[in-house]
């Protein structure tokens, strides 16, 4: 039978972006001192996998040095080039508990940092498209049952903590891209760029926008809204549909670039319209014009001044999938 781990990250963390990816960055004491002790969902879940003949352990990390821990036990062997490489036949298996996606990307961060070997040594094993080898599965277990937008609710995963238990019990998996980006982080699901101001309403923005050698604005456009998909978290902005079919299993990221245009009417005041632009492709690059630039990040807020590049790993990551 499998060695199971429970983890869960507390709020705060401990990191630049905190252990949960700054998602829970809002919370009251009442709720940071749930997120430092096992939800009800995480003991449901300990327990079905128990009652199933399963060795489990319940893990809460509040750094990255402590998550790192945890990914570290799913190390292969030495090899002889001396890189720390994840183990395709262990029999120890990892349950991620998320309160939002910010916190499931600060996971994959890290097995992304630990797992990506540097370019001056990669190895011939390395798939040509890919910077990182296959990484250890994760079943994700949802915190929060009326989410329906997550990504577990996306990918159709179970969320019932025994449905969970099962899934990760039964070992089948399915493979997923994931987005790097140059600033050193990953995402799951999907980017936001451009901000709003204090009612909600979007800021235009101006930058070069390009997908692989598609231009989707020069820089001279006023920009609503940019969407970065590798699933559909951002598939709509404001009710104006973005994202069209966005597939985190298709190897390539969808952009959409929202542009306001001016249309001249015969007799009538111009009207305004909203054009959106689309590409696919293997990369995206943003470089702001205006200064400082506001993005969410699977839901983490940042900010970028200067060019940022995302890039897709097809297939480098995987859930356990019922």
């Amino acid at each position: 039978m499998y060695d199971v781990i429970l983890l869960s990250l507390t709020e705060g963390g401990g990191s630049a972006e905190g252990a949960c990816g700054a998602a829970c960055g809002g919370c009251g004491s009442a709720e940071r001192e749930a997120c430092d002790t096992p939800r009800v969902p995480v003991l449901k879940c300990a327990e079905a996998l128990t009652r199933a003949g399963a060795r489990v352990e319940t893990v809460t990390a509040g750094s990255d040095a402590e998550i790192d821990a945890v990914i570290a036990r799913f190390d292969a062997p030495a090899r002889p080039d001396g890189l720390s490489w994840p183990d395709p036949e262990s029999k120890l298996r990892l349950v991620v508990a998320t309160a939002a996606d910010g916190q499931l990307r600060a996971v994959m961060r890290r097995l992304v940092r630990r797992y990506a070997p540097p370019p001056s040594k990669r190895p011939a094993d390395l798939p040509d498209n890919r910077t990182v080898p296959d990484l250890p599965p994760v079943a994700i277990l949802p915190l929060d049952p009326g989410n329906h937008t997550d990504l577990a609710a996306q990918l159709g995963l179970p969320r019932d903590p025994a449905a969970v238990a099962a899934a990760v019990l039964g070992g089948t998996i399915r493979r997923l891209d994931l987005l790097r980006n140059d600033g050193g982080s990953v995402t799951v699901d999907g980017a936001l760029v451009g901000g709003s101001d204090d009612a909600g309403a979007a800021v235009p923005w101006r930058g070069r926008i390009e997908v692989d050698d598609a231009v989707l604005s020069d820089g001279t456009d006023r920009i609503i809204a940019c969407a970065i998909g590798n699933a559909g978290a951002y598939a709509e902005f404001d009710g104006l549909p973005l994202l069209s079919e966005p597939d985190p299993a298709d190897g390539r990221v969808e952009v959409a670039v929202a542009v306001p245009v001016l249309v001249k009417q015969r007799f009538k005041k111009p009207r305004v319209r909203v054009e959106v632009r689309r590409a696919r492709g293997r990369a995206v690059s943003v470089l702001p014009r205006d200064g400082e630039l506001q993005f969410l990040d699977d839901g983490v807020a940042g900010t970028m001044t200067r060019k940022r590049s995302w890039w897709t790993e097809p297939g480098v990551w995987a859930v356990y999938a019922g």
